[in-house]
């Protein structure tokens, strides 16, 4: 498990500035449950509990100018 700083990522940040609205509306009417709270756990419940995890334990570069 990583503690401290999460290392930079210019191309996944881009991505996630860049998935369009109508996209996500796209998913959401054809996936049952997409982008509800909570789906993470009943999906896959391990990975939900690291990532709850790795939240907690690390930050992110723009985290220092906040």
């Amino acid at each position: 498990m990583k503690f401290g700083m999460r290392t930079p990522s210019l191309k996944r940040s881009l991505k996630a500035r860049t998935t369009s609205k109508w996209k996500r509306q796209a998913k959401k009417a054809i996936i049952p449950g997409y982008g509800r709270k909570g789906m993470g756990w009943v999906k896959n419940p391990r990975k939900a509990a690291y990532n709850k995890i790795y939240r907690k334990t690390t930050f992110s570069f723009w985290d220092l100018f906040k």
